[in-house]
């Protein structure tokens, strides 16, 4: 996890082991579970800030209007890996992440990927309509720092 000078979230790491049944006929993981990593290090991040991206009844919701990946290396069952994402860009309606997978015993890249969501307002019966992000969601986030994906957080910053 990487602060801000001003004490925001804009990173996060996690550590995963490949599953067996993440994997397809050819014994690599397939494509599809790359979004559900990014998923992950995403809900990851909002829950060190203190937020859940699910807010319940609150009327406000985030779905995916982007996403996407670049594959470089294979992963395959029992490989560790880390998923680190990034917030990119954020904008008063949208938030925008980078995310890097890389093997963590070579810190070999395997691949990267992009997310864009957008806040919306949500209730029973009225369709999504976009709105600005939530002065205390977005109070708790800044736009990381260009950084590899081996780099570790440097002044200013903190690493969990």
């Amino acid at each position: 996890m990487t602060l801000s000078k001003s004490s925001r979230w804009s990173e996060h790491r996690i550590r995963r082991r490949v599953q067996f049944h993440e994997t397809d006929a050819a014994g690599s993981v397939h494509f599809s579970r790359f979004f559900l990593y990014m998923e992950e290090a995403e809900h990851a991040l909002w829950r060190e800030a203190g937020l859940s991206i699910a807010r319940g009844v609150s009327g406000v919701g985030f779905p995916r209007v982007a996403a996407g990946f670049e594959f470089r290396k294979p992963l395959r069952f029992e490989d560790e890996f880390d998923i680190t994402i990034r917030v990119a860009e954020i904008r008063e309606k949208t938030i925008r992440y980078t995310c890097v997978l890389t093997r963590a015993d070579d810190a070999e890249h395997v691949a990267t990927g992009r997310l864009t969501i957008i806040c919306v307002r949500k209730g029973a019966g009225v369709p999504m309509k976009a709105m600005a992000i939530p002065r205390d969601i977005r109070k708790r986030f800044a736009v990381a720092r260009r950084t590899s994906a081996r780099a570790k957080a440097g002044p200013g910053g903190n690493e969990r």
